[in-house]
């Protein structure tokens, strides 16, 4: 193993703390920005090819993301290093349920090392893999910030000095206006950052396509080459 080249993994997912939006929102969005709630699983069903997962009153203790009317927990499967295979399954988790190295800086360097890696790129969980969940929320405002606090927390923590250049910035942007998407990509590049969340086929996401004959997404690709 010793003489094999290190990996740099491109697909790398990572759980965001609890504090990621609580320290960086204003005040006013204590009640409605995305936070942990602690409560047992309730019901789950699965209709039209959507899950819907909802609080319960017994059970085991859950981790919730709160946002809006969006109540999202954590499951085993967003976090199932080392857990036998047979364990990975839709059961609700908490945060001390996790290995550490799922959302902390020094844990995940620690992990990559026993994985042979020497860098690696994470993508987003209660985001979604290119910000839905933002995209999808009521209050654009809202939604905006969160999107910004996230990247600042990306950069500034996750990928901040103890990381020591080994976990490599993935931000992202404003999907639903592209002039604003372009704009984040200009303050992220000027931090460094050269890589962007971005669906690969936008329509699923009620968005205009890459190809759409109004160039939509013009501002946004211009703002990728010109940084």
């Amino acid at each position: 193993m010793a003489d094999l080249p290190m990996i740099i993994s491109v697909d790398d997912h990572v759980v965001e703390p609890p504090n990621v939006w609580m320290d960086r929102l204003p005040s006013k969005y204590a009640e409605i920005g995305p936070r942990i709630v602690r409560a047992p699983m309730g019901e789950i069903t699965f209709i039209g090819g959507k899950l819907t997962v909802k609080p319960g009153s017994k059970g085991f203790p859950t981790d919730w993301w709160y946002y809006e009317d969006l109540k999202r927990p954590l499951l085993r499967v967003d976090s199932a290093v080392g857990v036998p295979r047979d364990e990975v399954t839709m059961r609700g988790i908490t945060y001390e349920d996790m290995r550490p190295g799922s959302y902390e800086v020094a844990p995940r360097l620690d992990d990559m090392d026993l994985n042979h890696l020497e860098a690696s790129i994470c993508f987003p969980t209660f985001p979604r893999f290119c910000g839905q969940t933002f995209t999808e929320a009521k209050d654009k405002d809202l939604a905006l910030l969160c999107v910004k606090a996230y990247n600042d927390w990306m950069v500034e923590e996750w990928c901040g000095p103890a990381s020591s250049g080994r976990l490599i910035p993935l931000t992202l942007v404003p999907l639903w206006d592209a002039e604003l998407a372009a704009a984040e990509v200009r303050r992220n590049a000027e931090r460094g950052v050269r890589a962007v969340c971005f669906s690969e086929i936008p329509p699923f996401l009620g968005l205009p396509s890459v190809h759409d004959p109004g160039r939509y997404w013009d501002p946004f690709f211009r703002a990728c080459a010109e940084t």
